[in-house]
């Protein structure tokens, strides 16, 4: 599936990108955000920074930076939120843009030893807390 630019929210900073996602870090290929709802204590999203449908599309440079960013936002991701798991989701069947969904998973938290819920829209933080996630995650970068 090709989609248009102009019809993406990665590609264009509109407002629903920012009612559901908080801008970190520009990375090697990509950007990392921390997604708003956080039922899943320190969930993250990477985007690929061309607008590209799908993984298979990237060149294996590309593809290997893109993976290579997703890597270092793991890393980081584990030293900020200490998860007992992390979860990778690669969805695009109705929004074509390359990106992962990065969720932490606690033993004994929500739908752990499950597949995650895409937004269960429970939980939201304070800009503060959202801020100092965003440091912590700045700094384990």
């Amino acid at each position: 599936m090709n989609s248009d630019p102009k019809d993406c929210l990665y590609c264009q900073n509109n407002e629903t990108q920012h009612e559901l996602m908080i801008f970190v870090e520009k990375l090697s290929v990509s950007r990392l955000f921390i997604f708003r709802e956080q039922t899943y204590h320190g969930r993250c999203l990477v985007a690929y920074d061309g607008h590209v449908d799908d993984l298979n599309l990237l060149s294996d440079e590309q593809r290997n930076a893109f993976m290579a960013d997703v890597a270092k936002t793991t890393r980081a991701m584990q030293k900020v939120f200490n998860p007992a798991k992390i979860n990778y989701g690669a969805y695009s069947d109705t929004l074509s843009h390359l990106h992962f969904h990065l969720i932490p998973k606690y033993v004994g938290g929500p739908d752990f030893g499950g597949v995650f819920q895409m937004n269960p829209k429970s939980v939201y933080l304070t800009d503060a807390e959202y801020a100092e996630m965003a440091e912590a995650l700045k700094k384990a970068l």
